[in-house]
């Protein structure tokens, strides 16, 4: 499984890549297998505001929807319009291509709440 070291994580399968106070939100590599293939993506509207542990949007897959839950509270600056058309995206390159939002990140203090890769590791293989 593909779990970079660089990224930050929560319990509910998300994945943070921090560059400033800009966040890149989307789901694990894990999270994309146990859903199997992907064919629909909601995602917020750009400009609206999230708040952490808020739903923001959902994955459909051929088994389930899942919701999925941000990570971080902010302003969701672009959201990634490709996958209304390629959702398969997610599975192929989930760190990657499989993007799903961009936000201005509001309170940076809730950065530290999140998982390293070594935590998120462990709450997956318990």
């Amino acid at each position: 499984m593909n779990l970079p070291q660089e990224l930050r994580y929560t319990e509910e399968h998300e994945w943070v890549k921090i560059e400033g106070n800009t966040a890149t939100i989307g789901i694990t590599d894990f999270a994309q297998s146990e859903l199997g293939d992907i064919v629909f993506v909601e995602l917020p509207e750009e400009g609206s505001e999230i708040s952490v542990g808020d739903v923001f949007g959902s994955v459909e897959s051929v088994k389930t929807v899942s919701e999925l839950y941000a990570p971080l509270s902010g302003k969701v600056l672009a959201i990634n319009s490709e996958l209304d058309d390629t959702p398969e995206h997610v599975n192929e390159a989930a760190y990657e291509a499989g993007w799903m939002i961009k936000i201005e990140v509001s309170n940076e203090s809730e950065i530290e709440n999140l998982l390293s890769a070594n935590q998120y590791q462990e709450s997956i293989s318990e």
